[in-house]
């Protein structure tokens, strides 16, 4: 089949963004392969949470490792957050860990989301140079010691809330001065109680609604926080269970008094942790809660919710897309929640927008600004039914995000054949048809190339040559 009708096209922002977890002290990182062909579409952002504690003893050994004790009986009794350590700052790498997944994910067409929880006692000089390792990652996010008027992370069992909020301010500042590119999100407690107007800490913690570019609120409607050293039982004093409607209106109430607090101005709004706990609710209000939840999103065109993150893809206990397979960790069982996800990134509230804008004639060039800023190009294609054989092959070592019939595939650079029959598994033709095939070009290192002007906001690649498109309707025969 030949491809023409050449005209680029335009990805923006969904009304209501969803981004998915990947990896904390719960889980392992996933591979992004993996979770694109579970999903079916590449989120607008992947989180990975990360730790900073570079002053302390057995830094930077994982803190479950270097600390390891039988006396540990809750998940955040160690001297330091036993998150990942993040290789990099003054004196690191950025070979290592989270940077290697940056590239990976940054690759794949999807934006970061960096969760770091920060020793508030480090050094201007080793912020500015946190700054400096995130520089050439694109239009990313940074979630700075995130849940900040809560008592568990031991950032603030070191320092007063007076001081969090104080390095909050200092941290988002001299991270920025190095790195334009990076918006940061404050993540605190916000309106928690029916019969209360203030946000959670208002008083040390108001500064900090101006300083953020994004406002964020984590909300579980139920969670097991007592996981993994006791069960959750009816009575039982590590768990708790709410409703959606509650958790609906309490961020609606956050986000308004966040607005108030900083003169009146709205910033975007989201939840950069949300889920229902399966160990509470099990598997199938899990699913339930989280489709209400959107639902409510939609009903209420919430255009005040600018997006929300789903903790996480896969978790050792109940809080993900999949369990882990408790004999293998490499395995991954789907649960109910998975089908509620996948239909959601489906529909169209959460859906980024696609717009077709000029004829193009190769060679054309294509800018990457991120998952909700880019360029790309489009062709129509007719198709005569629905096909035995559906499959791409290049000649070259582009690096390509391949959307058809709203499926995704991926082309890394030496890849030379992508099959597309995967749609048609799901959603057959039942007759002709007309489609849309759309490439889009992420960076293929991960990377943007800082030399150039923008470099620090967009990367280009220019396509030479179209794949060839080949398209069969029946079997071979001999």
């Amino acid at each position: 089949m030949e491809l023409k009708n050449l005209y680029k096209v335009h990805m923006g922002k969904a009304n209501c963004a969803i981004d998915l977890g990947d990896g904390s002290e719960r889980g392992e990182y996933v591979n992004q392969d993996y979770i694109l062909a579970k999903l079916g579409r590449p989120m607008r952002s992947i989180s990975l949470m990360y730790c900073y504690y570079p002053l302390d003893k057995g830094w930077p050994g994982r803190a479950s490792v270097v600390h390891a004790s039988p006396d540990v009986s809750f998940a955040w009794d160690y001297p330091y957050d036993d998150y990942f350590t993040y290789q990099g700052g003054i004196g690191g790498s950025t070979e290592g860990e989270p940077f290697c997944y940056m590239r990976e994910i940054r690759a794949h067409g999807q934006d970061v989301t960096l969760t770091l929880t920060i020793d508030p006692h480090v050094s201007d000089e080793m912020l500015a140079q946190i700054g400096k390792d995130l520089r050439p990652f694109g239009r990313m996010l940074l979630r700075i010691n995130h849940e900040a008027t809560g008592n568990w992370f031991s950032f603030n069992k070191r320092c007063t809330y007076q001081e969090v909020a104080d390095f909050f301010v200092r941290a988002a500042r001299i991270i920025k001065e190095e790195a334009p590119n990076v918006s940061v999100i404050v993540c605190i407690g916000g309106v928690e109680h029916a019969d209360k107007q203030e946000i959670e800490m208002e008083q040390e913690f108001a500064q900090t609604i101006p300083a953020a570019d994004i406002w964020s609120v984590d909300k579980y409607m139920a969670l097991h926080w007592g996981w993994p050293y006791d069960v959750a039982e009816p009575g039982g004093s590590s768990h708790n269970r709410g409703t959606v409607a509650e958790t609906y209106e309490m961020t609606k109430r956050s986000f308004e008094r966040f607005r108030f607090l900083n003169g009146g101005v709205a910033k975007p709004m989201v939840m950069s942790e949300f889920n229902a706990d399966g160990d509470v609710t099990g598997p199938y209000d899990q699913a339930k809660m989280v489709r209400e939840f959107c639902d409510l999103l939609v009903k209420d065109q919430a255009t005040w919710f600018t997006g929300f993150t789903f903790y996480q893809f896969r978790d050792r206990g109940r809080l993900g897309l999949e369990i882990e397979d408790p004999n293998n960790p490499e395995v991954g069982i789907e649960q109910p929640v998975m089908d509620t996800f996948r239909e959601l990134i489906q529909e169209d509230w959460f859906l980024p927008r696609l717009t077709n804008q000029d004829a193009q004639q190769l060679p054309v060039t294509l800018r990457w600004g991120g998952s909700e800023d880019a360029e790309g190009l489009a062709m129509d294609l007719h198709f005569e039914g629905n096909p035995h054989f559906c499959e791409l092959y290049f000649e070259d070592d582009t690096n390509l995000m391949i959307e058809l019939g709203g499926k995704w595939f991926y082309k890394a650079p030496k890849t030379r054949f992508v099959d597309l029959m995967p749609l048609f598994f799901k959603k057959p033709l039942t007759g002709p048809c007309d489609m849309t095939l759309r490439l889009f070009a992420p960076p293929a290192s991960g990377e943007n190339d800082l030399t150039l002007a923008d470099g620090l906001f967009n990367s280009y690649t220019t396509i030479e040559r179209l794949p060839k498109l080949r398209v069969r309707y029946t079997p071979v025969e001999k």
